[in-house]
């Protein structure tokens, strides 16, 4: 299975417990099933939770008492709220099913080892927690900690004394790995030596709480440190700090600490699964099949946009999945990856959509070479100036797995002079001829291979590539680009190259040794300086790992037409026309007809253009050749022919275009409005009314076409 490397932030390293004690101390406590260490306060009315509560909406008993009893200690804030939006029982099945699976340690087995062992916790503290208590027992302090934690690697019991309450200690070690400290202790309690054990709290309880004739200040924990010294030094020690060692630097007052790490634990499951899964759940549930919603799988991915040599936009991308399944077929190994995309304005209005399919066939010697290599997904499209959102979901057919990308892209397209943002490469190659087709981070004639994550070797050259365009001949001569290097929050290099010796303009490839650069993140910024002062500067970041080396992915990339090819035309036509902007429109498409005038959807697109300019004649006129051939025009061809003709007052015509779309495609309701329309025209008012009977039989749901049918019917 592909590994691929996490990114590598290098900067100072300090105690992981330390940040995450610090991290508690600055933020306001999460909300958790218990608050530790609190005496329970009657419930406020009216309650702003209490009043949430009320409006979330009923779930059947199974999936409420998996929600509040099965994972209510591991599942995490957005888990639970996207749950809870679920509507149907087979979308909650769906969900529940892709919790455990991103839990799974050991996706490639079919036992899910964490499911498994929770519920194994989940029935030993139902078995020995609940016995002193009315409720059961993984609804007890020592139940939660237990089903969080395991079991400890050591129960200390202390209930055979008098002088203070039964109590139990339990201890842990080797958690290190979910950022605990190496050791650390869990005290429980008998409070006034009745009923369940509760959890202890250094700093709420003390250890005056442990005693049972105490009758000291209550504020004075020396002194009741000290007594209780006397009687069990093992549990005065947990009494003022439960991390082994801590106790002595605490000065007899409980330790801070203690009590954070308490809380830590109690988020640590949260915080030990990444939830981007259960938006991408709710997001896609609708959008991609059932068998793919429960298998999100995470990916990295890089979006930028430069100018093409034709003067229009590109945007390149690149997304990366965790991992790659594939079929094995005697000794190959294949799958298909299908990539669907969108291009929208910020307010939802789609401007362009595509779908593509990168066929993945592997010999068995290229799947050992492969199988320990990240694999990357290149792609490349034009657009138009604006502001979008890009969309990108890539479904795997192999495993049913998917993943996805969204990317806010903004594109003033205003003119003047203009600066890319830079890309970041490990390596630069000369493109292999491909007749001056366009391929994704082909720039300037050469292939950049990057990766989402930035991240660098000190052995690695880094190539940084941008665009400068709009300089006049006088602007270029006292132009120059300043690249600047800062780690942390100083300039640690600084380079400048004046743009008068860059042959190589509008592309900008500049290479830097990584040699010296010490492991850290780096930030760079790219200034363009006209006598010497700031006009543009762009930024990137990276980071620069101490390891030696790094797996780089294998790469699976499509191949455009040539830049001058009618293929953009049409596209960016396309997007214009959905953007509404048609005079922009039609200059685009028509000055793309005439190199690819037997192109149909070119034409098509330009009809439709002319349709909504109510040009009539010469939308009917562009797709007649495609109507009346002998091949099927399209679908959507028929209909913009339809509606030409049927504005032209041509009835007969449209109706005869039109029945030419139902036999070829079948019937719908776009295509029997109209042609009812057509009838109707000719003045045959029945024929109109059975044809737009046969439509409601379709979809009831028009009342426009209903108030149609009685406006007809009361003539």
């Amino acid at each position: 299975m592909p590994f691929k490397p996490e990114k590598i932030n290098c900067r100072l390293v300090v105690s992981l417990f330390g940040l995450l004690l610090l991290g508690l101390l600055l933020w306001p406590p999460a909300a958790s099933p218990s608050s530790v260490g609190q005496k329970k306060q009657p419930p406020q009315k009216a309650s702003a939770r209490a009043q949430k509560k009320e409006k979330e909406p009923a779930l059947p008993d199974r999936y409420r008492k998996w929600l509040e009893e099965e994972v209510v200690y591991i599942i995490t804030p957005v888990e639970k709220d996207i749950f809870l939006k679920l509507r149907t029982d087979r979308e909650r099945d769906l969900f529940i099913e892709a919790f455990w699976k991103h839990r799974d340690p050991v996706p490639e087995t079919e036992e899910n080892e964490f499911k498994k062992e929770h519920y194994s916790r989940i029935e030993y503290a139902n078995k020995y927690f609940g016995r002193e208590s009315p409720k059961p027992g993984w609804k007890t302090d020592r139940g939660r900690f237990y089903i969080i934690l395991g079991p400890p690697n050591d129960i200390q019991r202390i209930d055979s004394k008098s002088e203070v309450y039964d109590t139990e200690i339990w201890f842990y070690q080797g958690k290190t790995d979910i950022g605990l400290p190496p050791g650390f202790n869990v005290v429980f309690f008998r409070e006034r030596g009745t009923g369940e054990y509760r959890l202890y709290s250094p700093t709420n309880d003390g250890p005056q709480a442990l005693l049972t004739g105490y009758w000291g200040d209550q504020a004075d924990y020396m002194a009741a440190y000290s007594k209780l010294r006397e009687i069990d030094p093992t549990l005065a020690s947990v009494s003022l700090s439960l991390i082994p060692g801590e106790e002595n630097t605490s000065l007899g007052r409980p330790s801070l600490s203690s009590d954070l790490l308490l809380r830590q634990i109690e988020l640590t499951p949260q915080r030990l699964v990444e939830d981007k899964y259960a938006r991408k759940f709710f997001e896609y549930k609708d959008l991609v099949e059932v068998e793919y919603s429960a298998n999100y799988l995470d990916s990295d991915y890089l979006v930028k946009v430069l100018k093409s040599p034709a003067g229009f936009y590109l945007i390149h991308y690149t997304l990366e999945p965790k991992r790659l399944s594939v079929n094995q077929y005697d000794n190959r190994y294949a799958t298909n990856l299908k990539v669907n995309g969108t291009l929208s304005t910020l307010d939802g209005r789609i401007v362009y959509q595509f779908e593509k399919t990168y066929p993945v066939q592997m010999t068995e010697a290229q799947m050992r070479e492969r199988q320990s290599l990240p694999v990357a997904v290149y792609d490349v499209l034009p657009c138009v100036p604006g502001e979008y959102k890009l969309s990108v979901l890539v479904k795997n057919e192999a495993s049913k797995e998917f993943t996805s990308l969204e990317q806010t892209i903004n594109i003033p397209g205003k003119g003047g002079v203009e600066m890319s943002a830079p890309l970041l490469a490990y390596r630069v190659a000369p493109a292999e001829s491909a007749g001056g087709r366009v391929k994704a981070f082909l720039v300037g004639g050469n292939q950049l291979y990057l990766q989402a994550g930035r991240v660098f070797t000190a052995k690695d050259q880094l190539a940084v590539v941008l665009q400068v365009y709009g300089l006049t001949p006088d602007l270029r001569d006292r132009a120059s680009l300043r690249f600047q290097f800062i780690k942390e929050t100083e300039t640690f290099r600084e380079k400048t190259i004046p743009l008068a010796g860059v042959s190589t303009l509008p592309e900008v490839l500049e290479i830097f040794s990584l040699a010296d650069f010490l492991p850290a993140h780096y930030y760079l910024h790219v200034s363009l300086l006209v006598d010497g002062r700031e006009q543009v500067t762009t930024r990137e970041e990276f980071d620069l790992t101490f390891l030696e080396s790094l797996p780089r992915p294998w790469i699976l990339s499509r191949v455009l037409p040539a830049i001058d090819d009618p293929y953009y035309g049409y596209i960016l036509g396309l997007q214009l026309y959905n953007l509404r902007r048609l005079s922009e429109a039609r200059t685009v498409l028509e000055q793309a007809l005439p190199r690819a005038p037997q192109n149909e959807d070119l034409s098509r697109q330009l009809a439709q253009v002319y349709l909504d300019q109510e040009e009539f004649a010469r939308a009917a006129a562009l797709v007649e050749t495609f109507i009346s051939g002998e091949r099927p025009a399209s679908y959507d061809t028929y209909v913009v022919a339809g509606k030409a003709y049927y504005r032209l007052g041509e009835f007969q015509k449209a109706i005869e275009v039109l029945d030419r779309a139902v036999n070829t495609y079948g019937t719908n309701i776009v295509l029997l409005n109209l042609i009812g329309d057509c009838y109707l025209g000719l003045g045959k008012k029945a024929e109109a009314l059975a044809i737009w009977e046969k439509s409601l039989e379709i979809m009831p749901d028009q009342p426009e076409l209903r108030q149609k049918i009685q406006a007809v019917r009361g003539k």
